[in-house]
């Protein structure tokens, strides 16, 4: 069954639109409706636009959130406003890995400064189009599709995209779906078709019962 489209209000994913898209979710999809049943609504996730939430995004890559946090405390200590990437670009690439970057994440770091700087990532203006901003994102080294995907919807709420990669989605969608099998990114891309134009939303649900308490 097709799912009704929600209007966009442009506000991003707010818990008015999370609840109408739910809903529209759950009358084409019954088991998504049962989730909501058993485990209630997500809340909105919401993360700030712009250069810094993609650096912090490097800069958490494979490292627990508290070693994450030191990092950036440490990054700003070395370099001041890290809303600037003129200021990382300045900075030598041992300052960063003395705050704790790798050299291969400092030059990530560095790279994604110098595309914001210069316009060739336009965070203010992104494509329209969901696949053409991941596309670009992700042309940055450092940002894989799943990064972008996460970007794209958490800090400019844009509803449809999914992040297919990301193992928690896959295990959630394993147990609702698939008897506890958990699929790769290409088979629940596929299955997650059936769930435009809200497979955001259908993966903000599934990451809210894959972190619910068991019952």
């Amino acid at each position: 069954m097709q799912v009704d489209a929600v209007e966009d209000s442009g506000d991003g994913l707010t818990e008015a639109r999370i609840t109408l898209a739910a809903a529209r979710l759950g009358e084409a999809e019954p088991r998504f409706a049962a989730l909501q049943q058993r485990h209630g609504l997500p809340a909105p996730r919401v993360r700030p636009r712009g250069y810094e939430a993609l650096l912090r995004a490097i800069v958490s890559q494979q490292v627990s959130t508290a070693a994450a946090a030191s990092i950036w405390r440490k990054l700003e200590a070395q370099i001041g406003d890290l809303h600037d990437p003129a200021r990382l670009i300045a900075v030598d690439p041992d300052a960063l890995r003395a705050a704790g970057l790798s050299r291969q994440k400092a030059s990530y770091a560095q790279s994604l400064a110098v595309h914001v700087a210069d316009g060739t990532l336009p965070l203010a203006s992104l494509p329209v189009d969901d696949e053409a901003a991941i596309a670009l994102l992700s042309s940055v080294r450092g940002l894989g599709r799943w990064s972008a995907e996460i970007y794209l919807l958490f800090a400019e709420g844009r509803a449809d995209v999914f992040p297919a990669g990301d193992l928690a989605v896959q295990e959630q969608a394993g147990r609702l779906f698939l008897n506890g099998e958990r699929p790769t990114e290409k088979p629940l891309r596929a299955m997650a078709e059936a769930w435009r134009p809200h497979r955001g939303v259908a993966a903000l649900m599934l990451w809210h019962a894959y972190n619910a308490p068991a019952l």
